[in-house]
């Protein structure tokens, strides 16, 4: 198990996974961080598709034209949705669940990494959202976030470098 600081920096994206599947206590306790992630109101009004099925993973991969080829070599996937109706705050609420189950992913020592869908697709002007909706047969009132692969690590990255982060973005006080 990490510390916080440690999990932060070791914390990167993978593109490439092993064909080893996820232990299901560990998809277990992935889904737990998502639906303990703060959230709005705390209403936490957001859904999750897990998404084992190799057919499923790869037409998920087919949902943009540039970035999600990763998902048909993930174990898995979870598509992250939310309600704009119910909750104007879905796409926070949902983005902070992603991260939450990518922390614990890492801390695993398992690999993930956030393909973004809402607002993206083909060059067709088909939406992302729309291909992902007829794969895993979404309700109408439901809009698609992000696809967050996870897997067994196929190589691991070096931790992010502390030289390169951009201190000069902190502001403190005022801009």
């Amino acid at each position: 198990m990490n510390d916080f600081k440690t999990l932060v920096q070791k914390r990167r994206s993978h593109r490439r996974f092993t064909s080893q599947e996820i232990d299901a206590d560990d998809v277990q306790l992935i889904l737990r961080a998502a639906l303990m992630a703060p959230s709005s109101r705390g209403q936490r009004a957001w859904h999750f598709v897990v998404v084992d099925d190799k057919m499923d993973l790869e037409k998920l991969s087919d949902a943009k034209d540039m970035g999600a080829q990763l998902i048909k070599g993930a174990a898995l996937a979870i598509v992250v949705l939310g309600n704009a109706v119910e909750n104007d705050c879905w796409i926070e609420d949902g983005s902070i669940a992603a991260a939450a189950m990518q922390y614990q992913a890492e801390d695993l020592g398992l690999g993930s990494c956030w393909v973004q869908m809402h607002g993206r697709g083909l060059s067709d002007g088909t939406t992302a959202e729309t291909v992902i909706r007829g794969v895993l047969d979404i309700p109408d009132e439901l809009s698609v976030l992000c696809v967050v692969a996870f897997g067994h690590k196929a190589a691991e990255l070096p931790p992010q470098n502390e030289d390169q982060l951009k201190w000069e973005n902190v502001h403190i006080g005022k801009f």
